[in-house]
């Protein structure tokens, strides 16, 4: 297969031009308006010679799911009728660019072999990474089996679920294993789940001369927090038994209430994230929460404690049939990247959930680099080696032609 290295050679500069045309796109989630970028995205495949089916949201399902607006794209490329269907999944979405940022975060600039910008780790370089793949696959001219997908679907910060769920929920997408978009040193073959919850605390609004005649909400929600904040300091004693998972988290990231400093507040939401490991329930960790919740309630009977579900993902485990996969990608990648890589689990949730949940056995794999905190994944400054984009692009290639049935 030494073909798929120099092809790949030959096509870095054109791969790194389509990895910049993407971050140059915006596409942040919030507000979620990512037909846009997937128009583009789609273009620039067409442009590469493969046929790109655009499978757009319907607009009231992407409001649904706190979107503007979504389309997934699929590219499929059969070399035979028999065999498997390996889908490569990646999402181009991405979080707001936020501040502190010493480079455009739309502008893809390069720096020591560094490119920066909102998505290029986080997942744009891994629509780069499996074009590209399937790409030097087919320069192959080997006679190979079954078929590959390219998957790129633009709601992951949104929960997943109008894109790698909805493709395979509708049975537009049934491949038999898939790779998720992920890191160049490591196959990730196990990560969290998640819970988001909005704790909504509703009072009674009062003159600040006089607050007993209201029923002042943030005064419970304070309450309803500490308690979560003492509770919290109990999840370091529950370490999962998984390389790389660590232990349960949570977090509160959002908080909002109040009408003006001289009123007594009547209404206080607030949203926390709970991150389950693989041995939690995620049934069980909902349940404690929502009791620790009411509990507190109790003390407050003027007020009303509502809690709703905001999202909800299972964690990732591995499952039956996959372990070929994951071996074949430990031992391409412990290879091309010169040093050993191994199976782990990650303290974070992706859509790889998704098609583990429709029985499909998948792993993550990418070019992402070494570590999010590397990647600045989610802060200023997000970067991407753009040595490991080429060698990641290889591994993914070389994997699926043995999985193919191509020899040396």
């Amino acid at each position: 297969m030494t073909g798929i290295a120099e092809f790949l050679d030959r096509e870095r500069p054109r791969q790194e031009a389509f990895l910049a045309e993407l971050v140059r796109t915006p596409s942040d989630n919030p507000p979620g308006d990512c037909a846009p970028h997937a128009e583009r995205a789609a273009t620039l495949l067409e442009g590469l010679g493969f046929a790109v089916e655009r499978h757009p949201v319907p607009a009231d399902l992407a409001r649904a799911h706190g979107m503007v607006s979504a389309t997934n794209l699929v590219v499929r490329h059969r070399f035979a009728t028999e065999g498997p269907v390996i889908a490569l999944n990646a999402h181009g979405d991405v979080v707001p660019p936020g501040e502190g940022w010493t480079h455009d975060p739309y502008g893809a600039d390069v720096a020591d072999g560094w490119m920066y910008g909102r998505g290029v780790a986080v997942s744009k370089s891994d629509f780069a990474t499996y074009a590209w793949a399937l790409l030097a696959l087919k320069s192959l001219g080997q006679r190979l089996r079954g078929a590959v997908e390219l998957h790129f679907t633009c709601d992951e910060e949104a929960g997943g679920e109008i894109g790698p769920a909805l493709l395979l929920r509708e049975g537009i997408a049934r491949p038999d294993l898939a790779i998720g978009a992920g890191f160049s040193y490591s196959v990730v073959t196990a990560h969290n789940g998640c819970l988001h919850l909005e704790v909504q605390v509703d009072g009674r609004s009062a003159h600040a001369a006089m607050p007993a005649t209201g029923v002042d909400a943030l005064e419970a929600a304070t309450a309803i927090l500490a308690a979560l904040y003492r509770w919290r300091a109990g999840l370091a004693a529950r370490r999962s038994a998984i390389p790389g998972i660590g232990s349960p988290q949570l977090t509160v990231g959002l908080i909002k209430g109040g009408i003006n400093t001289n009123v007594v507040p009547d209404r206080v939401t607030f949203r926390l994230d709970r991150r389950i490991v693989p041995e939690e329930s995620a049934d069980a960790a909902e349940a404690e929460l929502r009791r620790i919740v009411a509990e507190v309630a109790t003390g407050f009977p003027q007020a009303r404690v509502a809690v709703r579900r905001i999202l909800r993902a299972a964690p990732l485990t591995p499952l039956p049939g996959g372990q070929r996969l994951t071996e074949t990608l430990i031992a391409e990648a412990t290879r091309v990247m010169g040093r050993k890589v191994a199976a782990t689990g990650v303290p974070l949730y992706t859509d790889a959930r998704h098609y583990a949940a429709a029985g499909v056995p998948v792993v993550l794999y990418g070019a992402g680099p070494r570590s999010i905190e590397e990647a600045n994944a989610h802060r200023a400054d997000e970067r991407l080696p753009l040595a490991d984009l080429r060698k990641a692009t290889e591994v993914v290639a070389r994997t699926l032609a043995r999985l193919l049935g191509a020899g040396d």
